[in-house]
C-alpha cells in the first residue's frame, strides 16, 4: 500500500518525471481496507515494511534516505502525501479502487473479484468509496474516482452490477458532487455490452458525471495474436472492442481506455502486433487512455522482492526510460485530435502510422515523409477516394503512386491517374492504389530510411500468420486541431469550478479535458501495490 519507487527516488522527482514525459494524470490505486480498517490505515510506512518478512530492511533505509518525511507517516497519510505532491506538480489524479484486501491483482478466485466475494462486501466497499471521496474532497487535483477495477469471477452477473454500481456511484456523489464517477465493466473490464439495452439509474445527471472504462491487452486474445493473420485479428478484435465498449461513444458517453500496454522490451510478438492495432484504435476514437505502467520495479510482488516490471516506462533504476522509442510512440496520442478547444476548423484527416507514432507530412522540400508530431498536416479523403492536401487559394494536390519501391508524389488531383486510394484488409489500414500504366496493386509503406513515404506490394492482406504488416499500417484519423496549435500537457486550472466543467465537457466529445486551453487528460495508471500500475505497493 506504499507508492512504488520511494526507495529509488524522492517522491517529488517521480511526480516531476511524470509531467516531463507528457503525462498529466495518474490513476492511483487503493485497496478498500485502507479506508475501512483503522488498524491497517494507521500503520506507518516503516511498520508496514517491517511486517513483511519477505522484505529485508534495505527498502526501509532507502525510503528513509530518499523520502524521510514519509517513512513514519501512517499509510493513509502517506497516500494523501502522494496525491498532494502530484497536485503540486500539476498532475491530476483518478482514485482507483483496485481491490479490497491488499495484494497483487487479479485472479478469478482471489476473493476480491465481485460483490459478495470473500473480501468484497458491498456495504463496506460503498463505505470506503464515501470515505475516500470525503477525504480527498479538498484535493482539487483529484478529478475522478473509479469505483472498482476489473470485476470478474464466477459470481459476476449483470443484475448485481446495476444494483451495486449505482450504490457506489451514489456513495461517491454524496461526498463529492464535482468528481467524475468512473465505472468498469465485467470480465476483467472487457465487457460493457449490457449497457446497450439498459442504463444505470442514479439520482444525478448521467451525462454530466459518468465515465465508463475498458481494459485492452494482448493476453485477452493471446492465441489469436500469436497464430492469426495480424490484419484479420486486428479487424476482428477492434470490432469486438467496439461492440463491447466503443458503442458508448456513439451514445455520447465518455469512454476511458484505463489500461493498455505492452512489454517495453519489444520481445513479445503478441504485444507488438496488438499494440499497433490498439494505438490506431485509440487515435481513431480520440480516446483518453491510461498506460500500464510507470514503475520499473516493485518492492514485493507475488513473493518476489524487487521484481522488474517489463511493461514499465521507467527502467529498473527508476531514473531512465526503458524504451525511448516506445515512449515517443505513445506521446504521439497524448494530445487530442478533436474535442473542446479543438473545433475551430472543419474536420480533416491526418495520416497516422501507429507502428512509429509518426504522421505523414510535407518536409521543407515538399517531400512526403513521416515525422514526429504534433500530427497536424491536413488531408482530405472522401467519396472520390483521393488523399488531397488541404490548401486555400490553390489547386488541390493529391498523393499519387509513382512506382513500386519509389517515393510517392504530390500532383494536381485532376491530372492524377494513380491517386485513387482504397483501404484494404480487415484492419482497414492498408492504403492502396494501382500504379499508373499497370495493374499492380501497391500500398503505402515506409522507406529504408525510416522516414520517406513510398509504395510497395501490399503485404499480409490475409491468411499468413507469420507475415508482419505493421510497417504498411496507416490510419486516417479525423482531426479538428489547428495546425499551429500546441496542446497543453499539464492542466492550468484545478479549482472545483473547472473540475465540475470537466464532467460537463467529458460527455460532449468523449474526451475528459482540463486547463485553460482544454489540455487532454492523457493518463497513466495508478500508484499501487495491489496491482502495481504506476506505483503503489
Amino acid at each position: 500500500m506504499v507508492a512504488e519507487g520511494l526507495s529509488k527516488r524522492p517522491l517529488d522527482e517521480i511526480s516531476k518525471a511524470i509531467g516531463t514525459m507528457g503525462f498529466n494524470c495518474v490513476r492511483l490505486t487503493w485497496p478498500t481496507f485502507l479506508a475501512t480498517n483503522d488498524s491497517l490505515a494507521s500503520l506507518t510506512v516503516r511498520q508496514s515494511f517491517e511486517r513483511l518478512s519477505a522484505l529485508n530492511f534495505t527498502d526501509v533505509s532507502l525510503i528513509e534516505r530518499h523520502n524521510p518525511a514519509l517513512i513514519d507517516l501512517p499509510l493513509i497519510e502517506a497516500y494523501q502525501a502522494v496525491v498532494s505532491n502530484l497536485g503540486d506538480n500539476n498532475v491530476m489524479v483518478i482514485l482507483d479502487n483496485h481491490i479490497s484486501k491488499p495484494g497483487w491483482c487479479c485472479s478469478r478466485t482471489d476473493g476480491n473479484g465481485f460483490f459478495g466475494d470473500t473480501y468484497f462486501d458491498p456495504n463496506m466497499w460503498a463505505e470506503g468509496l464515501n470515505y475516500m471521496a470525503t477525504l480527498f474532497r479538498s484535493h482539487k487535483n483529484v478529478i475522478g474516482m473509479s469505483l472498482r477495477n476489473e470485476l470478474r469471477g464466477p459470481r459476476q452477473n449483470v443484475e448485481d452490477w446495476f444494483k451495486y454500481m449505482a450504490m457506489g456511484a451514489e456513495a461517491v456523489h454524496a461526498a463529492n458532487k464535482d468528481v467524475l464517477v468512473i465505472l468498469s465493466g465485467l470480465s476483467f473490464d472487457n465487457d460493457l455490452s449490457f449497457l446497450s439495452t439498459r442504463q444505470l439509474n442514479v439520482s444525478f445527471s448521467r451525462k454530466r458525471k459518468l465515465v465508463f472504462e475498458v481494459h485492452w491487452y494482448s493476453f485477452s486474445d493471446s492465441e489469436a495474436w500469436r497464430n492469426g493473420n495480424p490484419n484479420d485479428v486486428c479487424g476482428s478484435i477492434s470490432g469486438s472492442v467496439t461492440n463491447k465498449a466503443g458503442f458508448l461513444l456513439q451514445r455520447k458517453f465518455p469512454l476511458f481506455l484505463s489500461e493498455f500496454g505492452m512489454d517495453q522490451r519489444g520481445v513479445n510478438v503478441e504485444d507488438n502486433r496488438y499494440f499497433s492495432c490498439a494505438m490506431a484504435y485509440a487515435a481513431d476514437k480520440d480516446l483518453d487512455w491510461s498506460l500500464w505502467t510507470l514503475q520499473g520495479s516493485y518492492y514485493l510482488r507475488e513473493g518476489v522482492v524487487e521484481l522488474e516490471e517489463v511493461y514499465g516506462v521507467l527502467s529498473l533504476n527508476w531514473t531512465t526510460v526503458r524504451n525511448p522509442t516506445q515512449l515517443q510512440r505513445v506521446q504521439s496520442i497524448q494530445q487530442p485530435f478533436r474535442g473542446p478547444g479543438f473545433s475551430d476548423v472543419p474536420p480533416y484527416k491526418i495520416i497516422f502510422h501507429p507502428l512509429t507514432g509518426h504522421c505523414v507530412t510535407l518536409d521543407s522540400s515538399r517531400r512526403l515523409t513521416l515525422a514526429v508530431g504534433p500530427c497536424s498536416q491536413m488531408w482530405s479523403y472522401g467519396h472520390h477516394k483521393t488523399l488531397s492536401l488541404n490548401t486555400t487559394g490553390s489547386t488541390p494536390s493529391c498523393i499519387t503512386a509513382v512506382g513500386v519501391g519509389m517515393p510517392v508524389a504530390l500532383a494536381e488531383c485532376d491530372r492524377v491517374t494513380s491517386s485513387k486510394w482504397a483501404l484494404l484488409s480487415s484492419s482497414h489500414m492498408h492504403v492502396s492504389t494501382k500504379v499508373a500504366g499497370g495493374n499492380a496493386t501497391v500500398c503505402l509503406d515506409v522507406g529504408g530510411d525510416g522516414r520517406s513515404l513510398i509504395t510497395n506490394p501490399c503485404r499480409c492482406l490475409g491468411g499468413d500468420a507469420r507475415c508482419d504488416p505493421e510497417g504498411q499500417w496507416f490510419k486516417l484519423v479525423t482531426s479538428t486541431r489547428l495546425c499551429d496549435y500546441t496542446c497543453l500537457q499539464e492542466p492550468s486550472r484545478t479549482d472545483s469550478e473547472n473540475v465540475e466543467k470537466l464532467a460537463e465537457i467529458a460527455v460532449v466529445d468523449h474526451t475528459v479535458v482540463a486547463g485553460e486551453e482544454c489540455a487532454k487528460k492523457t493518463l497513466t495508471n495508478g500508484y499501487n501495490l495491489c496491482n502495481g500500475h504506476i506505483p503503489i505497493d
